[in-house]
């Protein structure tokens, strides 16, 4: 009865160690490099006195100043993805260093990120512009030699 027992315990601890290894996996961040920065607009600033409309108007004052915001962009890229994002401090972003690794996290639109082995490790949240696989030619290709049949 004894040996009957200890086999039972056994097995439920062997089919319960894939288990808590995949929720492990599950937890820790995805990795990603930090390709390339562009500049791109991202709005307007305009300093005047056009919101007092046609009262101003009809005395002939409508000067505007406006020029357009560059908020950075950046490319990172994963294995299977290539996300663009943008940091959501509008006011304050943070310049990341090219070519870095970095740890990432999405939560819907949004990405927590850090560069660990950066200057700061500090982890900052970006804008998810957009998302493309990293090799869509290469999926298409394989999926269609698979469905051809030969004579």
């Amino acid at each position: 009865m004894n040996i009957k027992t200890s086999l039972v315990l056994a097995a439920v601890i062997v089919s319960a160690a894939p288990l808590s290894a995949n929720s492990n996996k599950k937890n820790q961040p995805e990795r990603g490099m930090l390709e390339k920065m562009e500049a791109v607009t991202c709005g307007a600033k305009q300093k005047g006195i056009t919101g007092l409309g046609s009262v101003w108007a009809s005395v002939g004052i409508t000067h505007v100043n406006s020029n357009e915001k560059l908020c950075p962009q950046y490319l990172l890229r994963t294995d299977e993805m290539e996300y663009e994002i943008r940091p959501t401090d509008g006011k304050h972003p943070t310049v990341l260093e090219v070519g870095r690794e970095a740890e990432f996290k999405i939560k819907k639109n949004h990405m927590v990120l850090s560069v660990p082995e950066g200057s700061d490790r500090k982890k900052r949240t970006y804008e998810v512009v957009a998302m493309r696989p990293t090799n869509p030619d290469s999926d298409a290709q394989n999926s269609s030699s698979k469905s051809t049949v030969g004579p």
